[in-house]
């Protein structure tokens, strides 16, 4: 059972549907699998699409936005990293909305990811705020209340947004 000082992987789930989103679009990741990627991927409300590469993920969330299908891309920072152009150009300049969830492969337990030792975790979210990327770092189970009215912006702005995943989510 998760407490406030962790995060709940089923919190984030139900969040993520309280938003609309029908689509998981994901590459294999060791951060969240355990509490959310294997419980999404045996969700029948959510459709899971396993993809290769994340900046494929861009383009598959982004056209399921034109189709008026609401999507979340979830991959590790060291994706995030590899698709900083597709997700400037398709997300950023083209103001699209996409919806991303990017677990810190490698970050330390007790500190920050701005604090983290791991130049790949610390990185995320100043790359994240010079891209003018709204984001949000879930850290605790009450934090996953940011997910839903930033989802909505995302779509009624047409603008992206990031959910930092601050710790390994829990079931």
């Amino acid at each position: 059972m998760a407490t406030d000082s962790s995060l709940s992987g089923a919190a984030v789930i139900s969040a993520i549907k309280a938003a609309g989103i029908e689509y998981i679009v994901s590459v294999p990741d060791i951060v969240t699998s355990d509490g959310l990627l294997w419980p999404i991927a045996r969700d029948p409300e959510l459709q899971h699409i396993r993809v290769c590469k994340e900046d494929e993920g861009v383009s598959i969330c982004v056209a399921l936005g034109y189709c008026g299908r609401r999507s979340l891309l979830l991959i590790q920072n060291t994706g995030f990293l590899d698709s900083i152009n597709a997700i400037r150009a398709i997300a950023v300049e083209y103001e699209n909305p996409l919806c991303m969830m990017v677990g810190l492969q490698g970050k330390e337990a007790d500190v920050l990811p701005t604090q983290s030792n791991k130049v790949s975790v610390r990185i995320v979210e100043p790359m994240l705020d010079v891209m003018g990327i709204e984001h949000h770092l879930l850290q605790t189970t009450s934090s996953a209340e940011a997910i839903v009215p930033a989802v909505d912006a995302a779509y009624q702005e047409d603008h992206p947004v990031c959910f930092v995943l601050g710790q390994s989510p829990g079931e």
